[in-house]
Formats: structure tokens, sequence, C-alpha cells
């Protein structure tokens, strides 16, 4: 009776090495504790700043990336990194469902956009699925991308007048355009009255227009409504 030759073992894959980016500490803790055991949690930041850092330091399998912060949102976060760490992936999780933040997010490095409403069980598919390569989207998010790169050549149409304001800048002044009243805007935003009044006015004397109707109108042309 002949030996068999032993079989060669694989090792098990660890849990996925996941970095939070979000402005917000509330936000993060939530994720944190949704997501529980099914990943491992190696780090989190608040800012682009903090987040360069620590990704580095951490070299984690998939960034989850908030598309808006103060200081330069995840388009920065991504632009940073991907000259330094390029085996990073990230997923952006945000609350905007914005056609321009998905695009913008996508041509900057990004490997999938899914909305804040996305479940826990969802959430962990598709950090799983990044993480191998493939490109996620919630659902009504992955049409904004193929007609983005159908219709568009590779190189993206400049527009000056669009690419002098910031995020936070389009953010205020899209939802300005949707009727938005100050108020409403501060609340979605996590900002305060006098901060969107800010934006309001950095964002006219840019595009040098007198008031919010003709805001309104500029964004609907572009489609940023």
């Amino acid at each position: 009776m002949s030996e068999q030759e032993p079989v060669e073992a694989t090792a098990p894959r660890g849990p996925l090495r996941v970095f939070l980016v979000d402005d917000h500490a509330m936000f993060r803790a939530g994720v944190r504790a949704e997501l529980g055991t099914r990943v491992e949690v190696v780090g989190e930041a608040s800012s682009v700043a903090e987040a360069v850092t620590r990704i580095a330091a951490t070299a984690p399998d998939v960034v989850l990336l908030d598309v808006h912060m103060p200081d330069g949102g995840g388009r920065a976060v991504l632009e940073a990194m991907r000259r330094t760490h390029p085996q990073v992936r990230f997923l952006a999780l945000s609350v905007s469902d914005a056609a321009e933040d998905v695009i913008g997010l996508i041509r900057a490095g990004a490997r999938g956009y899914v909305t804040k409403t996305i479940s826990p069980e969802e959430l962990t598919d598709a950090i799983r699925r990044v993480a191998d390569g493939d490109a996620v989207f919630s659902p009504r998010l992955a049409g904004f991308v193929l007609d983005a790169f159908a219709s568009r050549p590779d190189a993206p149409v400049a527009d000056p007048e669009l690419d002098q304001l910031t995020n936070r800048e389009r953010e205020v002044l899209r939802l300005l355009a949707r009727g938005y009243a100050y108020k409403e805007i501060a609340k979605e935003l996590y900002i305060s009255i006098k901060t969107v009044e800010t934006h309001v006015s950095n964002v006219l004397r840019k595009l040098q227009m007198s008031n919010r109707y003709e805001l309104s109108r500029w964004a609907a042309d572009r489609r940023l409504v």
C-alpha cells in the first residue's frame, strides 16, 4: 500500500483590513459597530491630512471614504494616495448621490461608490468585492458611471467656471439650486448657516453673479441639480 503525499493546507484568509475616513465621529462609530467582526477596522481619520498619514502607516486593504470633508474631501485623499500607495483600494461611502460626485470619485481612482443608506451586510459584501478588484455601485448610481464613460471622451471636457469651485461650494450650489433654504442646507451638510452664507457668497463672487436665481439657472444648465 503506497503512502499518499500529504496535501498542503491553504492558509485561511484573515479578515479584511478596513480604514474609515469621515469627518463625523458618530458616523464612524456607527459604521464600526455595524461592521462588527466581519472586517478588521485598523484605523480612522476625520480629515484629508490625517487620512493620508494614517492610511500610509496602516496599509489597509480597503478605505471607506467620505466624499465631502471641510479640507478637500475624498478626491483629495485619492489623489494623494494613488501616487504612493496604488495597492490600496477605495470605496466611497457618502450621503451624496449626485452624478458629478460619483463620476469625480471614480475618475480619481475609487473602485466603487455606495450611499450611506446601505445595509451592514451589503456594505460588507461591497468591501469584499472591492478588495477582490471588482467595481461596486449602489444600483441607481451605476447608470451615472456607464453614461459618463459611454458618452464622453477619455479626457473630460474642461469647465473652467465649475473647476474653480471647491467640492463643498458645489454641494451648497446644488442644494441651493434645488430650492433648499440656507437653514435646510446647513442641516443637510452638518454646517452652520453662516458657513452656508459664506459658501454662497464665494460662489457668487467666483461666477460673477448677483443672486441665487442666476446660480440656479447656471447649475441647471450644467445638470448639477
